[in-house]
């Protein structure tokens, strides 16, 4: 009989936001798989589960996939984990969890942390419709076009980006999006140095060409 394959969220800064479900599914399974090993053997040191880990990113989805399928054909339990936050949106695993479905292997989602909502629910924007994103494109000249295709979009957008690009993505969202155009940028959420810039696109990029911050940020524009 297949085991079962456990989708479980982990804090995206924050370990307090570990929820105890998710504790008691880490500590039953019998293989955990995260992003990187090092980020996965540290948070399980943490919480004191005593577990084996395996990796699957972005760089090795399709061998991964084959080797916990059939860990999980064999009849064991795997919890997939991405570095922090929900595994599968925005991070590898859809290709585990379609190849699953495809095997008939029950899938569990554990809830818990997601930068996505917090975001959103801080922006003062009307979030009862928003569109998601993702990550923009690393390449300005795509990123520009994208943006554009974006501009007219009635409803609350989410965007995302990597730490080292808060100000060459606020920028472009000024450039695209004109002078008036409101934004908020939720930075490094959940930890203490989290912060909510609210202001029009061109107010925070001149603020963050000043004083330039690194850390994981989230990304909403006020919907046209």
């Amino acid at each position: 009989m297949p085991g079962t394959l456990y989708l479980v969220a982990t804090p995206i800064g924050n370990l307090e936001d570990m929820t105890f479900r998710a504790i008691r599914v880490l500590k039953e399974v019998d293989l955990v798989v995260f992003e990187e090993r090092k980020e996965g053997e540290r948070l399980l040191r943490h919480f004191a589960v005593e577990k084996p880990v395996e990796s699957l990113n972005e760089h090795n989805e399709q061998a991964a996939t084959h080797v916990i399928l059939e860990s999980l054909k064999q009849g064991k339990t795997v919890a997939l984990m991405s570095d922090a936050g929900t595994p599968v949106f925005s991070d590898p695993g859809q290709l585990l969890v379609q190849k699953a479905i495809d095997a008939q292997i029950k899938i569990v989602p554990i809830p818990g942390a997601s930068s996505l909502l917090p975001a959103l629910i801080v922006s003062g924007f009307p979030i009862n419709r928003f569109a998601f994103c993702g990550f923009l494109s690393p390449k300005k000249n795509r990123r520009i076009t994208e943006l554009q295709q974006l501009k007219k979009e009635p409803r609350t957008i989410v965007v995302m980006e990597t730490p080292y690009r808060l100000v060459q993505l606020v920028r472009d969202v000024a450039d695209v999006f004109g002078e008036s155009r409101r934004i908020c940028v939720a930075f490094d959420l959940t930890l203490p140095t989290e912060e909510v810039f609210r202001g029009t696109a061109p107010q925070l990029y001149q603020q963050f060409l000043k004083n330039e911050r690194k850390g994981e940020f989230v990304l909403v524009i006020e919907g046209k």
